[in-house]
């Protein structure tokens, strides 16, 4: 092999056996693919996650062959499908969020299992650069120089004139695309930068091996964006108590990216970044409005996170009223809930303003105008249940002695004194609304405070002679 093969630098043990074991694995034709291979011994920890069981998850898109499929032909989730190779938190969070990772355009044909499996090559003998990288938009690929062109028998120290000997130094070996290898060029990789803050060095340190993060990537021919770790998985570390978690904290902007303010940046080119289902209960659904109650009260700095007290004053503090506080139907059953002071209209309403203005357009209010009235509509049930005695469950002096704040949001004084009064005041027809015996008791109440019964009573009035 020639210096121009080998690269600038001698080449190191772990590239001459790993040259060697390639050699041998193309003359037996090793690296076409082959099921029931043997895993080499990993050498470290850190590649020992590679391969490493992982969590039992979701089913890849395409969970390998029939013999890992139920009978509805859906993968099954075992220790012999594919679905037991995601990452771990891969059964809360099927696929890996596009927010956090944009999309890739990942052109290449390249077997993880013949690689790792059948020819013991380790993660970072390809990926050197992970157990050092301290950002998530470090470029982790392998270099081809230093990786690729000992073993393939390439040369692209000249990225614009790629050359290669042999079956395994074609260009189509490893990329696909629109006419690999034409002119000396392939359809170029693009792996935009997580948006995330994460060392690869820290975890790297901790021993974290990379199937704790990236699943069993040295039994998968094609590793996908399905490899990419889920937040799910990372959360049963960092959701830890401090005694256990270590230095790996919980805070949001832990690993999220976060403005000047502590609040998490919520919006990318992939979407908007939510909670998901699985986190606290959060996810922003249709019912959120309803249910958000319940989070903020459990724990106010976990919505800290994204969202500003500005943001709940807006609702809260009655001067912005969301009308998505009412169901759809709510103007037929608003009665209903009027009556019963839940919820306290007069928390948003004003009765005098706001109930009496709709009343009086729909024509049910006593001095709306006739011409909006409809036949038979009316606000209150019929005279016979309402006015006139007996008293029955319908009557208006129950209502009146159980919510009278709901009558004045109507009626006025002049309104009730016009039966109650004595004949000759205010128009008065003389119908007494008092129990009886309530003459007998009647003189505290009139030297606490005359002016209630000057509104019915004329101040001769023989009546009133009896409370003085």
């Amino acid at each position: 092999m020639t210096a121009r093969r080998r690269g600038h630098d001698r080449p190191s043990r772990d590239a001459l056996r790993v040259g060697l074991a390639c050699l041998v694995a193309a003359a037996t034709g090793a690296l076409l693919p082959r099921a029931g291979a043997t895993p080499a011994p990993p050498a470290s920890a850190l590649d020992a996650g590679a391969g490493s069981p992982a969590p039992t998850t979701a089913p890849l898109q395409d969970a390998g062959p029939a013999a890992d499929r139920g009978s509805d032909g859906r993968a099954t989730v075992g220790p012999t499908g594919e679905s037991a190779l995601l990452p771990p938190g891969a059964t809360r969070s099927l696929v890996p969020s596009d927010e956090i990772f944009p999309p890739q355009t990942m052109l290449l044909r390249f077997d993880h299992r013949k690689h790792v499996k059948d020819l013991g090559v380790r993660c970072t003998s390809c990926h050197r650069a992970a157990t050092t990288s301290d950002s998530a938009g470090d470029r982790l690929l392998p270099d081809p120089v230093a990786a690729c062109d000992g073993c393939h028998g390439s040369d692209h120290r000249e990225i614009g004139a790629v050359r290669g000997d042999g079956q395994l130094g074609r260009c189509e070996t490893c990329h696909t695309g629109l006419g690999p290898g034409g002119g000396g060029k392939v359809e170029r990789v693009v792996l935009p930068p997580a948006n995330l803050r994460f060392s690869h060095r820290v975890h790297a340190a901790r021993n974290i091996g990379c199937g704790q993060c990236h699943g069993r990537v040295g039994e998968i021919g094609l590793a996908t964006r399905d490899s990419l770790p889920r937040m799910a998985g990372c959360v049963t570390c960092h959701d830890e108590t401090s005694s256990a978690r270590g230095g790996a904290k919980a805070d949001c902007a832990t690993c999220h990216l976060a403005r000047n303010d502590g609040r998490l940046v919520q919006t990318f080119g992939g979407g908007r970044l939510l909670p998901p289902k699985w986190l606290r209960g959060a996810e922003h659904t249709a019912d959120w409005t309803e249910r958000h109650r319940t989070a903020a009260a459990e724990d106010s700095g976990f919505c800290a996170s994204c969202h500003t007290s500005r943001e709940c004053t807006d609702c809260h503090d009655g001067r912005v009223r969301p009308r998505s506080v009412h169901p759809n139907d709510f103007l037929s059953m608003h009665a209903v809930a009027a009556r019963q002071d839940s919820p306290r209209c007069t928390s948003c309403h004003q009765e005098a303003t706001f109930c009496a203005d709709c009343h009086r357009r729909s024509g049910v209010a006593r001095d709306g105008a006739s011409g909006s009235r409809s036949a038979g509509r009316r606000f209150h049930p019929p005279a016979s249940e309402w006015t006139t005695a007996p008293r029955g469950a319908q009557h208006h002096a129950w209502e009146a002695m159980r919510n009278l704040g709901a009558c004045v949001s109507c009626h006025t004084e002049r309104d009730c004194a016009t039966c109650h009064a004595t004949k000759g005041v205010s128009g008065g027809q003389g119908v007494s609304p008092h129990p009886a015996g309530f003459a007998s008791g009647c003189g505290g109440a009139y030297r606490r405070n005359p002016r209630p019964c000057l509104v019915c009573h004329a101040s001769g009035d023989r009546h009133l002679g009896t409370c003085r």
